[in-house]
């Protein structure tokens, strides 16, 4: 594979890896075997640290793709809890408020996925990678200051709920570029008139490149 001129890499990001870290990983790798620093490498698309599943990396000319690749549509599975909330909207922190789900079945947890279906906005968590005058909106989180964040206009293609077990809802999700997962748990409570937060999640698919022809790190050969 020629790295240097560009190639397609599929990772399997593990968990609690962030997005960069497996860039860094990669980079450190290619600096050691081509003996040379000057070269392009990237991801199409961040996964939050506590998420697994599908990154596509790009070397050298395939970086230009990068912004294409991104736009693609994605595919996820994962489960959501109800009932609690966390200021993160997953596991990254404590659970802050717990609400009622006796007024919760399984009709009603599927009637409310399928309106989730079409064009909307969407407020991305503050525990995110999104930029705020030009810094990442986590950093404000975790100083503790409010702010302002814009929406975003998603579109959910499929909304489809895989099993309950209450209080836990596994789901498969199909979505538009930009959509946050963690931001759809939050909604996904609220309309059910509890709260919610996400405890899984794996990319599984990024337009036609799926997850199952991806590599884990110890895999990649360079």
């Amino acid at each position: 594979m020629d790295y240097l001129a560009g190639e397609i890499l599929l990772i399997n990001k593990p968990y609690r890896w962030t997005s960069f870290d497996v860039i860094r990983k990669l980079k450190n790798k290619l600096i050691a075997i081509l003996n040379t620093k000057k070269f392009k490498i990237g991801h199409a698309g961040t996964l939050d640290p506590l998420a697994t599943g599908l990154l596509i990396v790009c070397t050298g000319k395939f970086t230009k793709k990068i912004d294409e690749f991104q736009a693609l549509e994605k595919e996820y599975t994962g489960t959501i809890v109800l009932g609690a909330t966390t200021p993160s909207f997953d596991l990254e922190t404590e659970v802050d408020q717990t609400f009622s789900l006796e007024h919760i079945n399984s009709e009603l947890i599927h009637q409310v996925a399928k309106s989730f279906v079409g064009e909307q906005e969407q407020v991305a968590p503050i525990y995110s990678a999104k930029k705020i005058n030009g810094e990442r909106a986590y950093n404000f989180a975790r100083r503790g200051e409010n702010v302002e964040i814009k929406s975003n206009k998603i579109t959910i293609f499929s909304f489809e709920i895989t099993k309950i077990d209450m209080p836990t809802v596994e789901f498969k999700i199909i979505c538009s570029k930009g959509t946050y997962i963690r931001a759809i748990a939050r909604d996904f409570g609220k309309a059910l008139d509890t709260g919610a937060h996400l405890s899984a999640l794996c990319r599984t698919r990024i337009g036609c490149f799926t997850l199952e022809n991806a590599l884990s790190i110890e895999e990649i050969s360079l």
